[in-house]
């Protein structure tokens, strides 16, 4: 295996949402519970926004700043097994960051107006990228894993991923 390098990020904005504590928080932004917000880019970011307007969704990813610490093992909210933390979406990851597809309302200077909301208000955003189904829907038959079988379904987070206080 080669070296572990050490990879520093920097915030290039912030998510807005109604969301200001885990608990009752949708899990992913599919649900019916999903909120709009916005996105507040940093001012010197401006120009890489331009021609983003023509895009239905993006893809945001964040720091999920708010995240226990990292475990490998974990009992998700979609089931009441325990699996392994790369076989799940939980945020107690080794590298806590989050990924939502989310649906663009409407572009005004450096604030992106979005739908279909998953995230806590205030976390940092990394980078944002337009979703593009050709590129992000695959061709052909997908499979789910585990989470094909599970009779367990809710669509609100609780407690057990938080950051003791």
């Amino acid at each position: 295996m080669n070296t572990v390098q050490q990879v520093q990020l920097h915030a290039i904005g912030v998510i807005n949402s109604p969301f200001r504590e885990l608990d009752h928080m949708p899990v992913q932004s599919t649900g019916d519970s999903a909120q709009a917000g916005w996105v507040e880019l940093r001012p010197e970011l401006a120009e890489g926004m331009k021609d983003l307007e023509g895009f239905s969704h993006l893809i945001l990813i964040y720091h999920l700043h708010r995240a226990a610490s990292a475990r490998l093992t974990v009992v998700p909210f979609l089931d009441k097994q325990e699996h392994g933390i790369f076989a799940t979406r939980a945020p107690v990851r080794p590298n806590p960051i989050g990924l939502s597809v989310v649906a663009v309302d409407r572009i005004e200077g450096t604030r992106i107006h979005i739908r279909k909301l998953d995230i806590l208000d205030g976390t940092p955003l990394l980078d944002l990228k337009p979703f593009v189904p050709a590129f992000d829907v695959p061709a052909g038959p997908v499979r789910s894993g585990w989470m094909e079988a599970s009779a367990w379904q809710t669509v609100q987070s609780d407690s057990r991923f938080k950051l003791a206080d």
